[in-house]
């Protein structure tokens, strides 16, 4: 199975863990979280060491080794993201799985068991027409500041969703135009989404335009863009004039 197929497999296989667990009604709330997470994460980390033995794994779940640090091929993982809407029975929770060779994002599944629906980059969709009002995915619990802003710069109709790949999602299944994070992420939060919007042809950068690059000794990588590719250079420059005049996007 190529590393493509395999993310795949795990990642739709999890989220059957997931799926079976939270209709078992032995959890609910907080604790359907916390035992999603676990279940998920050994699953996958089961299944990569066996079937991927040679690789290094960074995942949310799992204690961070610095050996990682020297492998070339690293599978970055987040087991359930969206743990709160998972908890609460809502469909915006995903199992994000993806293969980073030298850093970068060559391979990754996003599981919308919810849905239920699986994005891979081996897979790349084809994103749906843009309505005439640009519409902008945000935190349905904290929406950032600097979004908040730009949407209104753009005239944007604000989408409140639940976790970073059912958001990053929505863009590739045409649901919104625009995926903008400022609010601090780690690696295994858009990996797996970065690498299957890249591979259906959105533009999926750092809000200052430069490359996601991954597997960095510090995990933390606080913001995120994913959009269509026509609207990337607009979001950049309002995104600019915001940060040199912060003032300006809080008025």
């Amino acid at each position: 199975m190529d590393d493509v197929a395999l993310a795949r497999h795990i990642a739709e296989t999890a989220g059957e863990l997931l799926l079976t667990l939270q209709r078992s009604g032995l959890f609910s709330g907080n604790a359907l979280g916390k035992a999603g997470d676990r279940t998920a994460n050994a699953f996958i980390m089961e299944a990569l060491r066996h079937t991927r033995p040679d690789d290094a794994i960074l995942s949310e779940e799992e204690r961070d080794s610095p050996d990682r640090l020297h492998a070339r091929r690293v599978w970055i993982v987040d087991p359930l993201d969206g743990t709160r809407e998972y908890g609460e029975g809502r469909v915006d929770w995903a199992v994000h799985v993806a293969l980073t060779i030298d850093g970068r994002p060559v391979n990754g599944a996003v599981a919308l068991p919810g849905v239920p629906m699986t994005l891979c980059s081996g897979r790349p969709v084809s994103v749906p027409a843009s309505p005439e009002r640009l519409r902008m995915l945000v935190s349905r619990t904290r929406p950032a500041r600097e979004a908040v802003a730009v949407a209104e710069a753009l005239d944007a109709e604000l989408v409140p969703m639940g976790s970073a790949g059912a958001k990053a999602m929505a863009v590739l299944r045409g649901e919104a135009d625009i995926y903008l994070h400022t609010g601090g992420q780690y690696e295994w939060d858009n990996c797996a989404p970065a690498a299957v919007a890249l591979a259906a042809g959105l533009h999926a950068s750092r809000v200052d335009g430069s490359p996601l690059t991954y597997n960095q000794p510090d995990t933390y990588l606080p913001d995120l863009l994913i959009c269509r590719p026509q609207a990337a250079d607009r979001v950049l420059t309002l995104l600019a004039e915001l940060r040199s005049n912060p003032a300006a996007g809080s008025k």
